[in-house]
């Protein structure tokens, strides 16, 4: 079996790919930086025992998504997970924080995971089978000043993975796609995107160990703490403008 991680030189990506190496699945793990993803390699190698190549990718570029989508199938075959991990977030208000930044989000956080989401799930449906995990945040159930891009990302993803769910269940297909949505965690989110958490972080490792659970029994939203499951259930109930301004003033306490 075969799985292939974005954003796996650190945090969730990494640690969800050594949860599914504990379940010996051969890994592709994609990230920017060699050098940590050669740590990686090395270390689950080591450990596990499996199998694992890495691809460095800029997901920014869209066709260079499309190029891991064909070396991939070119090189080892069509895969059977999907983890969309990369992301990454920025705080600010918005007339102030940095468009170039804003637009490399959007097409990581969005553009890139739409690509791999779509080209290999095409596979995926064909042989009917397989798994697709996107990471989002509970961030994408409710507005978010002062985090406006990121938040609003993470709103598409849980919509796009929603819709495609349904499409799925229609078809009858056997694929299973599912949707991450953390809270807070002890990642290197915090220094990208210039924010300093103001309450308890879950440890990603912690995280992924659920993540990987979940998504082998096929559960559609996945959250991985009782309060996340909670404010998820309170942005229903409570209105948009109550959250947006609850949301600013934990954003501010951030900056």
């Amino acid at each position: 079996m075969l799985a292939l991680v974005t954003g796996a030189s650190s945090g969730i990506g990494r640690d969800i790919a050594k949860e599914l190496a504990k379940r010996k699945y051969d890994l592709i793990i994609v990230a920017r930086h060699e050098e940590n993803l050669k740590k990686v390699k090395e270390d689950i190698e080591t450990e596990y025992k499996v199998q694992v190549n890495y691809y460095i990718v800029d997901l920014i570029d869209r066709n260079a998504c499309i190029k891991l989508y064909q070396d991939v199938n070119k090189e080892h075959g069509k895969i059977d997970v999907l983890i969309n991990n990369a992301g990454f977030g920025t705080c600010g208000e918005f007339t102030k924080t940095d468009l170039e930044k804003e637009i490399r989000m959007i097409d990581t956080n969005i553009v890139s995971l739409h690509i791999l989401m779509k080209l290999f799930l095409e596979d995926m449906v064909e042989k009917d089978r397989g798994y697709i995990m996107n990471v989002a945040s509970i961030a994408g159930f409710m507005p978010g000043p002062l985090m406006a891009t990121y938040y609003s990302t993470k709103s598409y993803v849980i919509r796009l993975t929603q819709s495609i769910q349904r499409e799925l269940k229609m078809e009858k297909s056997k694929v299973k796609v599912s949707v991450l949505c953390p809270g807070p965690v002890k990642t290197n989110f915090q220094k990208v995107a210039d924010v300093k958490f103001n309450m308890p972080e879950t440890k990603s490792s912690d995280v992924a160990k659920v993540a990987v659970n979940k998504m082998l029994k096929g559960k559609k939203i996945i959250f991985t703490e009782f309060h996340i499951a909670f404010t998820r259930l309170l942005s229903k109930i409570l209105p948009d403008s109550f959250m947006a301004f609850c949301c600013y003033y934990v954003q501010r306490r951030k900056i």
